[in-house]
């Protein structure tokens, strides 16, 4: 063997050995930092729960992370810096749906990124709808408030988190499965809808189990029923609108996604990293606290959820619009 073919065949050795597994399953490097883009403002429900789980990821990874808010156009603007960032698992995201569907899905919204732009990683909360009153309110059930509503077309006044909100949409599905029509009143979030809740300028809520707990612990609210497959931990005794006879289920789900293209082994470490925060007895905790109900979903099972969203939510957003050109 001549010295220019031994130099050429230990070239290709080294080169097969840098491409190896091994060397990708070797992510991250510690001390290199993760950015992880929440595309809210800080101190928000997304931002404190995406904060939450920063410490104990950053031990199951062994590498910083660094929270970088990113607010603006309904979380449009943050989504836009993600998806166009470089796929090497240094660049995630805090994303929630179905908020983030409405931006893709909405032509008017001219995004740049559609579903196939997004690696999703793991579904961190499902926090689902729930119908809240107040305490001293005349309706006591679900089927009291909906014949009512029926027998007086328009005189409820309906109150949501914003206009194609995850609480505006889910308010169109259940005027659509019960037939009923409603006075729908639009708040800038959470806080301002429940003041005006509590404040008698609306008469009924749809928020989420997270946004309303600690007014129901306090005894000023009152739950009449939740938007999903199983009663809630939080609020025991409160019925699903399923077993009431409504087969709706719609949640606030908030979850982690990197740019499409990341490759499978990042993909796979940053997900198993997630899962065993998650599963850690101080983040359920801290979550518990808050009222966060925690449902992992690895990237497989996310992307059904996703998918299955995007279903639910294609025709509220036509139906939205065209509520809206109405008035």
């Amino acid at each position: 063997m001549n010295r220019r073919l031994a130099s050429l065949l230990l070239a290709v050795g080294f080169a097969a050995i840098a491409s190896t597994p091994a060397q990708a399953q070797r992510f991250p490097v510690s001390g290199r930092p993760i950015n992880m883009i929440v595309p809210f403002g800080a101190g928000g429900p997304t931002d404190v729960a995406a904060r939450l789980l920063v410490p104990s990821l950053e031990k199951e990874l062994g590498t910083p992370i660094t929270v970088i808010n990113k607010p603006g156009a309904s979380t449009q603007i943050g989504v836009t810096q993600l998806v166009t960032s470089r796929p090497d698992g240094y660049n995630i995201g805090f994303l929630s749906l179905p908020q983030l569907l409405t931006i893709y899905m909405d032509p008017e919204r001219k995004s740049v990124f559609a579903r196939k732009d997004l690696q999703p990683l793991a579904m961190h909360v499902v926090d689902p709808v729930v119908v809240v009153v107040r305490a001293a309110s005349p309706f006591t059930s679900m089927q009291q408030l909906l014949d009512f509503a029926k027998a007086n077309p328009n005189k409820v006044k309906a109150g949501d988190g914003g206009f194609m909100g995850t609480t505006h949409l889910a308010w169109l599905e259940l005027a659509r499965l019960s037939a009923t029509q409603l006075a729908f009143v639009h708040f800038d979030g959470s806080a301002p809808s429940t003041t005006a809740l509590l404040g008698g300028h609306i008469d009924v809520l749809l928020d989420t189990v997270a946004g309303a707990y600690n007014r129901v612990k306090a005894g000023e609210l009152r739950v009449l029923g939740i938007m999903d497959s199983q009663e809630n931990a939080f609020l025991p005794g409160v019925k699903t609108l399923n077993s009431q006879g409504l087969k709706l289920e719609f949640a606030a789900s908030r979850g982690l996604a990197a740019p499409a293209g990341t490759p499978k082994e990042v993909v796979d470490a940053l997900s198993a990293a997630i899962r065993k925060t998650i599963n850690t007895e101080d983040h359920k905790k801290r979550m518990a606290d808050m009222g966060q109900t925690l449902r992992y979903m690895d990237p497989a099972e996310f992307s059904a959820y996703w998918v299955a969203m995007e279903k639910q939510v294609l025709p509220l957003i036509e139906q939205a619009k065209a509520t809206a050109a109405k008035k």
